[in-house]
């Protein structure tokens, strides 16, 4: 199938998959009598498994260790485990900052419905932020 039915089908843009193609994430595909891309049903399922990897937060080289791993015939749910590991912490570090950040924003809200406008001031209620982290 051409590029742009492949693109149509799984919901990418026709740039990404050339992109995934040259730095070989996706094998590069033979081509027709008139030049164009022919892929196949397994570039289609290659591009599906690349696209739920992103969706979990994999970055791109993770994704090529993970298919590297398995062209050559090795199971990857190890390095996938780990991978999948560190993704979790990640995500739970980052909820925690959310939170945190939440908790703050919160308080501003709160504080700045009491704080008068003054003129000369950037704005009072980033200007107390500051200063409240400035002694935190």
């Amino acid at each position: 199938m051409r590029i742009g039915e492949l693109a149509g089908r799984l919901g990418l843009n026709t740039k990404t998959i050339r992109y995934y193609e040259q730095i070989g994430l996706v094998p590069a595909a033979p081509r027709t009598s008139s030049g164009y891309r022919d892929y196949t049903e397994s570039d289609a399922s290659r591009l599906v498994f690349i696209k739920s990897a992103q969706r979990l937060g994999l970055s791109l080289g993770e994704i090529s260790e993970i298919l590297s791993l398995r062209d050559q015939g090795q199971a990857p749910c190890g390095y996938v485990r780990d991978v999948i590991a560190e993704q979790l912490r990640t995500v739970d570090t980052r909820i925690a900052e959310l939170l945190a950040l939440r908790g703050e924003l919160r308080e501003l809200h709160a504080t700045a419905a009491q704080m008068p406008e003054l003129q000369g001031a950037t704005c009072r209620i980033i200007e107390h932020a500051r200063a409240s982290a400035a002694t935190s």
